[in-house]
This record gives structure tokens, sequence and C-alpha cells, in this order.
């Protein structure tokens, strides 16, 4: 779920990363048993959560408000996923023809 600009490297502990998306560390807990969410783990097991984990522990707090249960975010999330690969996978095909397309332009006839 790579994302432009959104940095993956975990580097907030568990405390810190609750407090900056204002919810406690029991439901980062939660979150990850349910899949919502994988940061990574220190050799000692310590959760790291990346910029990129914050976005979607954001995503997962504007879900809740508007009522979804985590079952329902779980399957929001996935088809946002799919959708950003999906957008990903088109933009490259209209470039990639778009470059052929020119490529013929250019081409002398013979």
């Amino acid at each position: 779920m790579a994302r432009p600009g959104v940095e993956a490297r975990g580097v907030y502990a568990i405390s810190v990363a609750a407090e900056l998306v204002g919810t406690g560390q029991q439901n980062l807990r939660l979150y990850e048993r349910r899949g919502l969410v994988t940061p990574a783990r220190t050799a000692g097991g310590t959760r790291l959560y990346s910029e990129l984990d914050l976005v979607v522990l954001r995503r997962i707090a504007v879900l809740l408000e508007e009522g979804l249960n985590l079952a329902g975010i779980r399957m929001v999330l996935e088809l946002e996923a799919e959708n950003r690969s999906l957008s990903e996978d088109l933009a490259k095909s209209k470039a990639a023809e778009s470059q052929a397309a020119e490529a013929r332009r250019r081409k002398p006839a013979g």
C-alpha cells in the first residue's frame, strides 16, 4: 500500500502512534489482530508504526466515525488498496500506449 511521499519505515512506538492518531493502545492492538494494520517489529518484538501506518489508522478512525464496524473497515481498506493498484496499472498502460503512439508517429513511412 505504498503511497508517494509517505514513509513506510516503522519509527513510532505504540504509545506515540496511539497519541498521534488520537486512540488508545488497545485499539491499535485490536486493529493489528483484525488485520487492519501490520506495524513493523523490532528484534525484541516491539511494534513500530510508520507514517503509512498512521495514514491507515487515521482512515480507520474516519470510517469508525461514519458508523462502519471493523469487518466493514477491512473491506473498505482492501477495496481502496485494490483501486489504487488498478489506477496505477491504468496510468502505466496509458503512458506506454502514449509512448508507442509517439514512436509510430516518428517512424518514417516505408
